[in-house]
């Protein structure tokens, strides 16, 4: 038989590794992050497109391809898409990772805690906000928020470091509107106005003491006002001589106080001081004051 003739068997061995090379290499290129690349704190905010947040994260040199993130965010079926926030990306993270991670808001940052309390002016918000945001803008806040002043809830926050002032003010804003929505009825029963009511609320934070006066106080103010009588409340001296409501919230009043605004106790009493205590002394008439000045504060 001629040698010649015969068919020898073809040496696919070279190919298969030619083949598994090139999906590997391809792989590589395609899921993988760049080389070399570094640790990426971004900020995804609200509403941001997944367009815009992958190519973002392509600038930056936390994935290699924009379209494979993509791929992946719709595959994992990570709900609405991405979660905003923060975000630390580890070095060399796979596309399917950080896919994960924004998908599920998986931040790998801590927020921080930031306690606003009740009765703080813009002001000192702005203060207490800049002492625990780097990067946080004071005057941009203040001029955004020059006539939402006590309409920015007291609360316990938590806000991300990268958080821009709109976020910063959006989550003051709804979370008020969140919890005077819960009460719309009864201050649509009150007969006043939500801002007669913010600002009336603003004055018992600096007036009243607590759970124990507030409703007294409370009423005898809006009992003030019925009568056509000044305020002349210490937290604010223009009441002295201007009989009304200021023109505006001194604050940013919290629940006790709005509560004790939209339900006063009525009581027979038209005046009110506090002692060296913080114990309240009522009076019905103003001589009975005089003396309660005398007794209490001289």
């Amino acid at each position: 038989m001629d040698d010649n003739n015969i068919k020898k068997p073809k040496n696919w061995i070279p190919n298969i590794f030619l083949i598994v090379g090139f999906v590997s290499l391809f792989s590589y290129y395609l899921l993988f992050a760049p080389y070399g690349n570094k640790d990426v704190i971004i900020h995804i905010s609200n509403g941001k497109s997944i367009n815009s947040v992958a190519l973002q994260l392509k600038s930056e040199k936390a994935i290699r391809y924009d379209f494979t993130l993509k791929i992946f965010i719709k595959l994992l079926k990570s709900g609405k898409g991405i979660v905003s926030g923060d975000y630390l990306i580890k070095k060399n993270s796979q596309v399917w990772t950080v896919a994960w991670q924004i998908g599920r808001g998986y931040h790998n940052i801590e927020p921080i805690k930031i306690v606003i309390r009740e009765g703080l002016t813009n002001e000192e918000i702005a203060t207490i906000l800049a002492d625990k945001l780097a990067g946080f803008r004071r005057d941009l806040f203040l001029s955004s928020t020059n006539d939402k002043q006590g309409y920015l809830f007291p609360d316990t926050y938590f806000f991300f470091p990268l958080d821009t002032t709109d976020e910063i003010i959006e989550k003051l804003s709804n979370n008020f509107q969140m919890k005077i929505k819960n009460l719309s009825s009864e201050i649509d029963k009150s007969g006043k106005s939500l801002s007669e009511i913010i600002t009336m609320a603003s004055i018992l934070e600096g007036e009243a003491r607590g759970k124990e006066d507030i409703g007294i106080i409370s009423g005898i103010l809006w009992k003030r006002i019925s009568l056509d009588i000044p305020l002349q409340v210490d937290i604010d001296k223009s009441t002295y001589n201007v009989k009304g409501l200021p023109t505006k919230p001194l604050n940013n009043p919290g629940l006790l106080s709005i509560n004790a605004t939209i339900n006063p106790i009525n009581s027979p009493y038209l005046y009110y001081l506090h002692d060296k205590n913080g114990d309240v002394h009522y009076a019905v008439t103003f001589d009975e004051h005089k003396r309660n000045i005398n007794n209490y504060l001289k």
